[in-house]
């Protein structure tokens, strides 16, 4: 699978989880933010939260961020299948979350 098909998957199954949870819906439903995904060995993704659902997934940067995540493929792809943990990436130096603090809290609630 490639990046942007794993993204794709991500964005549809947040966006299922926010539609049959009324408190993430209730949390989200005011926020408005833009995340970017860079991946240092490839590709970079810009996706829009809006509305309390991910929408606008679309590769390149955005032209304002709230939160930029970087790292490289393997460890996406680690966090990803939860083979690797946001703390540990971090810990590690192969994943870095740049933006407010309460939009790296959300970075959880995206995995």
């Amino acid at each position: 699978m490639t990046v942007a098909e794993t993204l794709a998957s991500l964005v549809e199954r947040f966006n299922a989880h926010a539609a049959r949870t009324p408190s993430v819906q209730a949390e989200l439903a005011q926020l408005s933010r833009t995340v970017v995904v860079r991946l240092t060995d490839e590709a970079s993704y810009s996706v829009e939260l809006r509305e309390g659902r991910l929408q606008n997934l679309r590769t390149g940067v955005a032209e304002h961020a709230d939160l930029t995540i970087t790292t490289d493929r393997a460890t996406f792809e680690g966090l990803v299948r939860k083979e690797v943990g946001p703390m540990k990436a971090i810990v590690l130096r192969k994943l870095t979350i740049d933006g407010r603090l309460e939009d790296k809290l959300l970075f959880r609630k995206l995995l």
